[in-house]
């Protein structure tokens, strides 16, 4: 994986976004995506390691000034020009891009908490809901009819950012199930302040009090904020279940209980 193209990548965004509009940056970062998901001879003209990084870029303000953003004009033309080992290494990057413009404005806005839960509590009620989840998921509803689903379930109900998130993931899901763009994005806008998610799982609610002690005792622990996504799972039997990333922390009495029995059978 190119890193160090993502990496710069990410701060070539914050130097264009500190007097861009963030919310036209993302449209237009996500048209471009569209634009090379679907043209595959544009996206083998923008990614070839035989042209140089001046020419790619000349090719990007060909193709895009007057049609976007002179903000994403500026960044898609500095982007293209980076080390990238696979197209589709550049085009990850432009969506991760399209992301954080939306993390951005909805920072801007004071809503980047809410942000955060609307999309983890969107995908819970995805798993919970077998059907809805089928209709959202289906390659025969059309784009038109997906977002206009989205609008009737979410319009006015979460912040302008989640919707405009949640209606990417259903509606351009690029090959990954809803549950996994949507892990994605929500960890994506948790990297805007450089947090960990945590996903807590307890048979009982957590009061204000203990969510706070947990979180700080996570955080001192990984050396990061770490942002607390809590599910009720009354399979859980006391205790508590955690994880970030692939890590798993389990100590409930299920978890226990799990582990004799893999004891027992070994």
């Amino acid at each position: 994986m190119s890193r160090a193209a993502v990496a710069e990548a990410r701060e070539r965004f914050e130097a264009v976004a500190v007097t861009a509009d963030l919310s036209v940056l993302a449209e237009d970062l996500k048209a471009v995506l569209h634009l090379l998901d679907r043209e595959h001879g544009l996206r083998r003209a923008v990614t070839d390691p035989a042209r140089d990084a001046d020419s790619k870029a000349r090719l990007v303000r060909t193709l895009l000034d007057g049609k976007v953003s002179e903000a994403a004009v500026r960044l898609l033309a500095e982007v293209v020009g980076l080390r990238w080992s696979r197209p589709s290494e550049l085009l990850d990057t432009i969506e991760k891009l399209a992301v954080n413009a939306e993390a951005a404005q909805a920072e801007a806005a004071g809503q980047l908490d809410e942000l955060e839960d609307e999309l983890f509590r969107f995908s819970r009620i995805i798993e919970a809901e077998p059907q809805l989840r089928a209709a959202l998921a289906s390659h025969q509803l059309p784009r038109q009819r997906k977002t206009e689903l989205v609008g009737a379930l979410l319009e006015n109900k979460v912040t302008p950012s989640a919707l405009r998130l949640i209606t990417e993931v259903v509606t351009d899901p690029r090959g990954r199930s809803l549950e996994r763009g949507l892990a994605e994005y929500d960890r994506l806008v948790a990297e805007r302040r450089s947090r960990f998610i945590a996903l807590v799982r307890t048979a009982v609610a957590l009061s204000e009090e203990q969510r706070t002690r947990l979180a700080s005792a996570l955080s001192a622990a990984y050396g990061h904020d770490v942002h607390l996504n809590i599910e009720l799972d009354p399979s859980v039997v006391g205790g508590l279940s955690i994880q970030l990333g692939d890590e798993i922390i389990d100590g409930t009495i299920a978890g226990r209980l799990d582990d004799v029995r893999r004891r027992l059978a070994s």
